[in-house]
Formats: structure tokens, sequence, C-alpha cells
């Protein structure tokens, strides 16, 4: 059973109608404290390295690989969580990456030498791609069309809390203990407490429920948060409005694994996916190639250790406005316009720090781009999960970011080998292509769906397809 079921719409229009209200704000907290611990995690590695890798010896390729190993596993978990996802229900995901995440960094704590910590790290990165590729998905099926961007967005804004406190941790507390980076480690696992609370509190997602044809379940999933809205704002809630059915898109209608990875390639989907794997290869490798090489790179400009960690500090800071000042205008302009203009705006700022010179400048062309980055992430983690219909959801999200990270391996490697030749200047004309190349790609085929439901995006597939089909 789908939502074309008579039950369906009218649960999905008693969703759509309610306030955004104290109870959504708490799933917005439980979705957001993960998200930053995956992000205090992924970010502390960095600090990590240079503690080991004198500790165990290692040789230069070893140091890297250690680097590498939870962009793998994000690679292998996201794509793994979104498949999974469709499959067996976002709840179960959501917890069982959490619990494979604070497991493993608990074991990369005590890990005797450079090979059990790679294995480790690579295991905690597979939680950590896949709550970082369900938790949108997730969220974003239980917020109205209207606030949906900002609260998505919201959320991928706790990444930026996240790369803070490993900055404070890797900066203040690593190295003021002889085994601080293992202390450190033992700290991003204290999520594994927030497994007892998710068990309790986390719902399932009511569409997920209806599109498996489990109408009683996603019915009291649905009057339960209508209970608790009601009670948040002492107010009788607004009335339904009836919502049609949506048209089924046919690639979701398959249920296999192998069906839904196709079907993201088929029909009215092939646009919509080819369009976020640009986006988030483009900025997936502007991003990892900044941030990975930022501290080598101001030092190989003459600044001394300290101060360049400084700079990358404050350099990280700017990511907090830049992820929710993009979550705040992604619903004004529309999503792929927001995208478009943090794009264009990283871009503006990349080309600046190639030309920069002065401390000042790389400083403030450096904060710069760091904010349209991140606030690029928090429109795009937004809209990711609205363009694919709700049986194949979670597998679009896990599919691009999962295939986004090939853009975050491959640009550390790039830059380390063509710094040489290129130098300073074409490190950062590199990323300005990069970003200019996913900006123009979403602004000519990118979808608006700023203020529609779910749904609605999914019925616009469905009948472009429809309207091919007829015109052949």
């Amino acid at each position: 059973m789908s939502t074309n079921s008579p039950a369906g719409p009218a649960l999905l229009a008693r969703l759509e109608r309610l306030p955004v209200s104290r109870p959504h704000f708490r799933l917005m907290l439980m979705g957001g404290l993960g998200i930053a611990f995956d992000g205090m995690d992924g970010s502390l590695v960095s600090y990590v390295l240079p503690a080991v890798t004198p500790l165990w010896g290692l040789a230069p390729w070893q140091t890297g690989l250690l680097g590498s190993s939870l962009l793998i596993g994000i690679m292998i978990g996201a794509l793994s969580a979104g498949l999974a996802g469709d499959a067996i229900g976002r709840r179960r995901i959501m917890m069982y990456a959490l619990a494979v995440y604070c497991v493993a960094t608990v074991a990369a704590a005590f890990a005797p030498d450079w090979g059990f910590f790679f294995v480790a790290r690579l295991i905690a990165g597979i939680g950590v791609g896949a709550e970082a590729a369900i938790i949108p998905a997730f969220m974003s099926e239980f917020v109205p069309g209207r606030i949906r961007g900002l609260f998505v967005g919201s959320i991928a804004g706790f990444f930026s809390l996240g790369y803070i406190a490993a900055a404070l941790l890797g900066t203040f507390f690593v190295p003021a203990f002889p085994d601080g980076w293992r202390v450190a480690q033992l700290v991003t696992a204290a999520p594994l407490l927030m497994l007892l609370w998710w068990r309790r509190a986390l719902p399932e997602s009511p569409r997920w429920l209806i599109d498996q044809g489990r109408l009683d379940e996603a019915e009291t999933v649905v009057a339960q948060l209508e209970e608790r809205v009601e009670r948040a704002t002492g107010k009788p809630l607004p009335p339904v409005e009836e919502q049609a059915a949506p048209e089924p898109v046919r690639a979701a209608e398959q249920s296999g694994t192998g069906s839904r990875m196709a079907g993201l390639w088929l029909g009215g989907m092939a646009r919509r996916t080819a369009v976020l794997w640009l986006l988030w290869i483009s900025l997936t490798f502007a991003y990892y190639g900044f941030f990975t090489w930022i501290p080598s790179l101001l030092v190989q400009q003459g600044m001394t250790m300290s101060k360049s960690f400084t700079y990358s500090l404050l350099i990280t800071i700017a990511q907090v406005p830049g992820y929710y000042s993009a979550a705040y205008l992604s619903e004004r302009l529309d999503r792929k316009r927001t995208i478009a203009g943090y794009l264009i705006g990283g871009a503006i700022a990349a080309f600046l720090l190639s030309q920069g010179s002065a401390d000042a400048q790389v400083l403030i062309f450096g904060a710069l781009l760091s904010f349209f980055m991140n606030g690029t992430y928090a429109a795009l983690y937004a809209y990711t999960p609205e363009v694919y219909p709700t049986r194949m959801r979670a597998t679009g999200t896990g599919a691009a970011s999962a295939f986004g990270r090939i853009g975050g391996i491959v640009a550390p490697i790039i830059i380390g080998l063509l710094y040489a030749s290129i130098g300073f200047g074409g490190v950062f004309t590199m990323v300005t292509g990069a970003l200019v190349a996913g900006a123009l790609g979403v602004l000519v085929f990118g979808v608006s769906t700023s203020g529609r439901t779910l749904e609605e995006l999914t019925g616009t597939a469905a009948r472009g397809q429809q309207q091919k089909e007829i015109q052949a």
C-alpha cells in the first residue's frame, strides 16, 4: 500500500497543517545532537594524526591512510544506510548507526597500533556516514513543507558546532596530556548515552510507515504528534485541508535494493540525481580540499604553526553563521537559488583567496569561503531528500552523500600532488572551478522545492515522465 490509499493522504494532510512547535524542535535537537557528534568526530582526526604519527612511527603513506579512513567509512555508511533506511525504516538505521559509531570510537581510543586504529576509524566512519545520510531524510518527513528548508538546514547547522568542539578539543586538550588524543576519542563517544533517549522517544517516520502500508502505526505516530503539538501550543489545531494523492513515480515502486538504485536513474529521477551528484561531488571536493590543507598551506605561506591553527579556528567559526543564514534564506529564496547563490559567493571568495597574500586577506577570504561552503551544505541537506519519493528518499540521499565523498577523497590527494607546481593560488583557482560548476548545474537543471509538500514534488516528477511517454 502507498500514499495513494485514501487513508494515506489524510494522514499527510494532518502532518502538513501542524504548527511547528516544541515537539518538532525536540526532534530537531535529537537529530542535531547526532549530527554534531558526527561533525566533531570527523574533524577531530586532523588533530589526532599529529599525536599518533610519532607515537607509532608512521610513514607518510600510513598517516595519509589514517586520514582517509573515516571518509572511506562514511562513503560505505551513507550508501548502505540509504538502502537499508528505505527497506527497514529510518528509526532503526539511526539507532544502529549511532551504536556502531560509538562502539568503534571507544575501540579507537584504546588502539594498540595504527592498523587497529585504521579499522576502528573506518567502522566509526560507517556510523557517521549512515547518520549523516539518514537524519535529514528522516527529519524532512515530519516537517510541513512551508518550513522544511529552514528546519532541516538548521539541523545540518549542528555540524558546525561539532567542528568547533573538535577544534577546541584539538587545540587545547589533545596536546595537554600524553594520551590526550585517546581521551578526546572517548569524549566523541558520549552519544552512546543518547541511545537510551532515542529508544524511548524516537518515532518512526509516518511517511515511511504509510508507504509500507502500516497505516495503523502511522496513525499512532501522527496522533501522538498532534496531541503533543496541541498541548505545547495551548490552542486547537488548524483544520485539515484536503490533499490529493500524488501520482506514483514508477521507479520508486520497486522494492529491491538493485531496483531502488536503478530507480535513481530512471524516468523523472535521472535529472534530479545527476544534479545532486554534481552538487555533492563539487562541494565536497572544494570543502575537503580547503579544510584538509588550509593549516599546512598557511604554514607554507610563511605563518607560524601557532598562528595557522588560530586562523584555522577563526575560519572554522565562520561556518556557524553560514549554516544558519542559508537555512533561513532557503525558505525565502528557494533551495536551488540559495545553493547557487552560496556556491557563487564561495567561488568569489576562493578566487580572492587565490590572489591574496597578506595575512588579513587570507583570514577574511578564508572565513568567507568557509561561510559560503557550509551555507551551501545547509541548503543541500534540506534539498537532497526533497526531490525523491518516500520509497527511495533514503536511498537517494545516501547515494548522493556517498558519491559526493569521492570529491572529498580525491581533493586532498590532487592538491598534495599539484601544490608544488600550481602553488597557493592554483589550489584555490581549482576550488573556484568546482564551486562554479555546481552553481551552474543547479541553476540550469535543478528543481524548485520551497513551500511544496514532498508528495507534490513526487507528483511533479511522475507527471513529467508520463508526458514524455505520451510524446514518445
